[in-house]
């Protein structure tokens, strides 16, 4: 009787908790629709630029895998250098992200984009589409958005992909012909990287 009711105790427990983690996760076109909504109202213009760039870090650095886009733009490049080097590139690189895609987004001005599919790729990986909204400044923009997704509790944005170009892999191309140019010097990476931090 005592391993009857132990049984029944731990089905329930099991079942209990598997209805918390479906409480919990977040269903990535959602995460990207409250992302963009969060970024709208960051970019609201009573705010200074100085306000919004601020703002706007704040929210990449929640929502975006920082340290997996840096490894990935690296390439094959992070295999040749040693910890003290990977640790200086990540720094380095989180700081030129941020800066960077806040200081570009900034230039917005309450950009309206709406979340119209989303499509599982993997375990890992869900691709959700938008559209920037079209005005009369500007024509109406397709955005793809690679959400990793291996913790359902916690997604993160891997890549965008506007009008079918990919921004990782633009910024990874950039980045190889940087070192290719410089005799495979990872230093020259650094350098630039540094530059555009100031």
């Amino acid at each position: 009787m005592f391993l009857k009711k132990t049984s029944t105790f731990l089905i329930f427990l099991v079942i209990f908790f598997s209805s918390i983690a479906k409480v919990n996760s977040i269903e990535p076109d959602i995460f990207v629709q409250s992302t963009v909504n969060r970024a709208s109202e960051a970019l609201n213009n009573k705010f200074s630029k100085e306000e919004k760039i601020e703002r706007l870090k704040e929210i990449a650095s929640e929502t975006v895998d920082i340290n997996g886009i840096g490894y990935y733009t690296l390439g094959a490049y992070r295999k040749n250098i040693n910890e003290d080097q990977k640790k200086e590139y990540s720094n380095l690189f989180e700081r030129y992200f941020l800066k960077s895609f806040a200081s570009r987004l900034a230039e917005y001005s309450n950009p309206e984009i709406e979340v119209v599919s989303k499509k599982k790729l993997n375990e890992n990986y869900t691709m959700v589409s938008s559209i920037l909204v079209g005005t009369e400044q500007r024509p109406e923009v397709k955005i793809d958005w690679r959400i990793y997704t291996k913790n359902s509790e916690n997604p993160l944005i891997r890549d965008l992909i506007i009008e079918g170009l990919s921004l990782v892999r633009t910024q990874r191309e950039e980045f190889s012909s940087i070192i290719q140019s410089n005799d495979g010097d990872i230093n020259a990476l650094f350098s630039t990287l540094k530059e555009f931090i100031k």
